[in-house]
């Protein structure tokens, strides 16, 4: 194992590099984004500690580059394993090959919520649970408009309506890249509609 040591903002990984191995993170956060050839990035999903990044797995077991983009969204600690290595304790040791898999089902269970709050969620709803989810339990969100429609997927225009229209009704107040929670019960009501 090699030990890794990233500090926030680090790239780890871009479309078309080579897989350099399996990440086991210790403590912080990696982001994994995808964008399109227009420039319009998402969120596909975020690696912390005991948590498989789909991309560096997907890499190692088909042999293909890299299709999206890492960047240590908070600083990462934690190891690198080899491909010849990560190989190794796939075949011949039991409990990493099985918390691996486990943590693989457990990310294909999170793109599938993904797959449903996109093609079910109305965009009020998804910029709710986006402001929720990066409040992290506080009451203050730092962060522009457009980073929270690469959060959900949208438009930053079409984010700045819905956070306008969340403001009129009092749930927030939207200042320059920051939000601050006005009415989470209100907010988190929005954001738990039935899909």
């Amino acid at each position: 194992m090699i030990p890794l040591n990233q500090p926030s903002g680090a790239v780890l990984f871009r479309a078309g590099d080579e897989c350099p191995g399996f990440v086991v993170v210790k403590s912080g956060c990696i982001r994994v984004s995808l964008a399109s050839a227009g420039g319009r990035e998402i969120v596909l999903y975020r690696v912390r500690p005991g948590e498989v990044c789909l991309q560096t797995f997907s890499c190692l077991v088909e042999g293909r580059r890299y299709q999206a983009e890492g960047i240590v969204e908070t600083h990462v600690l934690g190891e690198l394993l080899p491909p010849a290595e990560f190989n190794l304790r796939m075949a011949a040791d039991a409990v990493f090959r099985q918390q691996v898999l486990a943590a693989v089902a457990q990310r294909f269970a999170d793109f599938e919520h993904v797959v449903e709050t996109l093609a079910f969620a109305g965009l009020g709803q998804r910029v709710a649970q986006a402001i929720l989810q990066l409040s992290g339990g506080g009451n203050e969100v730092r962060a522009t408009h457009e980073q929270i429609a690469t959060e959900i997927g949208s438009a930053r225009e079409a984010v700045s309506r819905q956070i306008a229209q969340l403001a009129r009704d009092g749930l927030v107040a939207a200042h320059r890249g920051v939000i601050d929670i006005l009415n989470r019960e209100g907010l988190m009501r929005l954001a738990d509609q039935d899909m």
